[in-house]
Formats: C-alpha cells, structure tokens, sequence
C-alpha cells in the first residue's frame, strides 16, 4: 500500500509505502529508501515503533545529517581525505565531513528518490548512480529489496552492477530504541566482535586492535552506554549468507533486536550528537558495512566492484521479545 507523502522543491512527488506482516509494521520512503517507522510489540503486546524519523518529509530534509532510517551509498561511512586510488587513478570526492567524505558525499543515496515496486511481502527500491556523481568512477545500477519474513524480521538485499571499476559500501542507516522513547543508553548490546578499528580524531581507522580489556567489548551483552561511533570487526568476516552477529535487548519492554548480516564489520553508534530535535541518546544505529576508508587500506576487506561482478550484501533484522 502506498500514499503520497510529500513534494521536493522540484516538484519530483515522494511515496511512502507500508508493510505489515506478523504484528510488524514498516513504513518505507521512496525519498533515501528511508525506513520511516517499525511498529513492534513489547511483552504485553503493546505497539510501539523502535527506529527513530520525522512525522513527515520537511524533517528529512530540514535535518539531513542524522541519515535517519535511510539507504547509504555509494560509500557508507568514511574515506579519508575525500580521496582513493583506483587502478592508477585518484579519485576526488567531496569532504563533506571535512577532510573527508562521509555516507556518499553531498547529496548520496539518502537524498535521491528511489523508483518502488511491490515484491512479495516487500519492496524493490532501484536507481542509477550516473558516471562521476559526488566523484565515483563508473555507472552503477543499484537496488535494494526490502522484505518482511513470515517471522516479522526485515530483510534487506543490496545488489549493483558497475560498467567501470569502482567502490561500493552501502548500508541501512537505522537508529533503533526499542523502548520507543527516552535514552538507550540502559539498553543491552552483545556483539561477535573480538576486534574493532580504532580511530583518529576524524574517526578514520588507524588499525585493528582486540576488544578485550576494554570499553569496546561486547562479546557478552552489557549495557550500551554512550560515546561509540565505531566500527567492529565481526568474528565472521564476509560471507555468502546473512549470520547473526549482534543482539540489542531492552530490559524494560522486553523487546530483542537481532542483527544478522553477510557484511564484515558493524558501526555503532549512540546518536551522542543527533541534534534538534532529538536528545542525545535516542536511539543507537548498528550499522552493517564494510571498513571505513577501506579504499585507502588494501589490507581491510575490499569494496572494489568491476565490471561483470555483482555486489551482494543482505542484512535482517529480526523482532522478537522475552
């Protein structure tokens, strides 16, 4: 089911679709195939949505920066620089997080308008990234299909295919609190990371270091906290199909978040500048993805695509209680 959601500037109309299946509603915006609202009982049934949006489409677009609910891409997180090196040539892309480039750049996969098609149970979000738009080499036909599973669980499917070699790290840019409201900073968090990326003060990776002994590790669950922006480096590594890797738990509501993803790395983060008009502390993005600035660092998992391949990446998000 769709309705008319808004109008851009330029008078390109946006829609806002929603799925329902198993108690879980989700709203879905052509807009940055932005994930508005996730509607999920607590214990006692009651309904309450666990991600973080705006009531309508001047909030996006009045506040960008939080990329709430939104697609990611062409490059999740950060390149250092604004610049990488591909096949001999050095590509200048915007630093929009200044020095360097963040989520994609000016105007990235969040600020386009996605064409939507109903699949079974789900939407299939498409679009061509042109030749050289915000500074990346090749075209890209990107699509992302968006499912709710017979359990209520959200799946997320990315593929793209690419006519001149490029980089590709896309990702799903939720901000979950599944208390529904208030700070998630009592929240409890489990990761399978034994390993994250330290960063500099531009929050660029500096290396690989081992959680253990320190504030990062979350191989058994603990209460989230606050102060994170990082990314882990999943004990899984890549793989062909999605596997479990994190667990977010609310004590109160008793409502359980699981994350399972076919990425190698997750960015957490705990909103601690959100801005206007939300606290810091709403909610945390768990976001699955490739390293940051892994252009610039051959020994982090590649996010190269050349012509004839296909980029895969699925992530679920399953919603259950205890």
């Amino acid at each position: 089911m769709s309705e008319h959601f808004g109008t851009l500037s330029d008078g390109t109309p946006v829609h806002r679709w929603t799925l329902e299946r198993a108690g879980v509603r989700v709203r879905v915006l052509s807009y940055g195939g932005i994930v508005q609202s996730v509607e999920v009982p607590d214990r006692e049934g009651r309904t309450a949505d666990v991600v973080l949006g705006f009531p309508g489409l001047d909030g996006y677009l009045t506040h960008p920066e939080p990329y709430l609910g939104a697609l990611v891409g062409r490059y999740a997180n950060r390149i250092a620089h604004a610049r990488f090196p591909l096949d001999g040539v050095t590509y200048v892309l915007a630093p929009n997080n200044a020095p360097n480039s963040l989520h994609g750049g000016e105007r990235g996969f969040d600020k386009r308008v996605w064409e939507v098609e109903p699949v079974e149970h789900g939407l299939r979000l498409s679009r061509v990234s042109p030749h050289g738009e915000e500074g990346f080499p090749g075209r890209l036909e990107v699509s992302a299909t968006y499912t709710l599973e017979e359990s209520g669980a959200l799946r997320i499917a990315y593929e793209a295919v690419t006519d001149a070699p490029t980089v590709v790290n896309l990702t799903h840019h939720g901000y979950f609190n599944l208390a529904g409201s208030g700070n998630v900073g009592g929240h409890e968090l489990r990761l399978d990371a034994s390993r994250y990326t330290p960063v500099d003060a531009g929050l660029i990776p500096t290396g690989v270091a081992d959680v253990a002994g320190t504030g990062f590790d979350f191989r058994s669950a603990r209460k989230v906290g606050a102060g994170y922006d990082h990314n882990f480096v999943l004990d899984k590594g890549v793989t062909d199909t999605p596997v479990e890797v994190a667990e977010l738990h609310d004590p109160a509501s008793g409502r359980v978040l699981t994350v399972a993803t076919t990425e190698p790395g997750i960015q957490v983060y705990t909103a601690d500048h959100l801005g206007e008009p939300f606290a810091p502390g709403d909610g945390v993005a768990l976001e699955t993805q490739h390293f940051p600035d892994s252009p610039n660092r051959p020994e982090f998992p590649s996010t190269e695509l050349r012509p004839g391949e296909v980029y895969r990446s699925e992530t679920v998000y399953g919603f259950s209680v205890r």
